[in-house]
């Protein structure tokens, strides 16, 4: 079973306590990991004064620095109180996607929380949102903290797709399913397991992965075969038959609005690159994430981990 020993927490450049904060804690508290804030801070207008007055800047940066970091020492100080391992640090730099890639690669989580936050379509029109574009670089596994209704997650969904061989997903849905168990475990919450068929629907709505047009014996063995895989995740990791749920439709449809209805409080699915640079195998999450019912934990497969230097996961 997976062992969370790192957590990074990407804290809000605001100096505001947001939902991350108490997932953070909580899943610290659960796991016994060690628990570290980072923000990251930059003012543009101090930079201009650098420019003409560098010795001023530098004075005028530190101060205000100085107050970031007291506010998130004191966050730090309060989860030390639950007895856990935690540090804090404020960076001067710009939360751009560079710095934060540059500053998980240094800590070498096993996981990363960060607050999700919803960007408008039109904006999403012209350009990818961080969150987007953590979800393809960040190194291991993103936690997309949505709410603060229980920071210690009662319900939690694996979401896993039997629609591609384990080999060329690099035993994403073990990975899934065995981060998911773990946090389960951890933090005594109930543990779903979800498979969406992507078989196409005679109906008004779009159509799903085209499988309509199989024979109906080829697809009979492909349901048995998916059945077959699910059963095996499935007793691997002792869900009970009554929290196995295979579904049809759209994956990011089904899976949101399954979500809803039994008010999940995390989904924890897979992402992974094709080949192609703008093309995902198990692209459902991007479809998800700025619809999301709750938050979300994207789970990265080993070769992902392995490529970013990843130890200890």
């Amino acid at each position: 079973m997976l062992k969370l020993k790192r957590i990074l927490l990407i804290a809000p450049s605001e100096m505001t306590y947001t939902p991350a904060f108490g997932r953070a804690h909580a899943l610290a508290c659960a796991t016994g990991a060690q628990l570290h804030f980072v923000a990251f801070d930059y003012v543009q207008a101090l930079a201009v004064v650098g420019l003409l007055d560098h010795d001023a800047m530098a004075q005028a940066r530190e101060g205000y620095l100085q107050v970031h970091r007291q506010w998130l020492e004191q966050r730090a100080r309060f989860c030390r109180c639950a007895g856990l391992q935690v540090s804090a640090e404020v960076v001067w730099a710009r939360s751009s996607l560079a710095n934060l890639l540059e500053y998980v690669s240094d800590f070498h989580p096993d996981l990363v929380i960060k607050d999700s936050h919803y960007v408008p379509a039109l904006d999403r029109a012209f350009h990818r949102p961080l969150d987007w574009r953590l979800l393809r670089e960040c190194p291991t596994h993103l936690h997309l903290v949505t709410s603060a209704r229980n920071p210690k997650p009662l319900k939690i969904l694996a979401a896993i797709d039997l629609s591609h061989l384990e080999e060329l997903t690099q035993g994403l849905n073990d990975r899934i399913v065995d981060l998911a168990s773990t946090l389960a475990a951890s933090c005594g919450a109930e543990l779903h397991l979800l498979n969406v068929s992507r078989w196409s629907e005679i109906s008004d709505a779009l159509k799903s992965v085209p499988t309509g047009s199989l024979d109906d014996s080829f697809r009979d063995a492909i349901e048995d075969a998916q059945q077959e895989a699910f059963d095996v995740l499935a007793e691997r990791y002792c869900i009970k038959d009554a929290h196995r749920h295979l579904l049809t439709g759209i994956p990011h449809k089904v899976i949101g609005l399954f979500a809803q209805q039994h008010a999940f409080d995390m989904v924890v699915l897979g992402t992974i690159y094709h080949q192609a640079p703008e093309r995902f195998l198990g692209d459902t999450v991007e479809s998800l994430l700025n619809r999301a019912p709750c938050s979300l934990m994207i789970v990265k497969p080993l070769r992902s981990l392995n490529d970013g230097h990843r130890v200890g996961c």
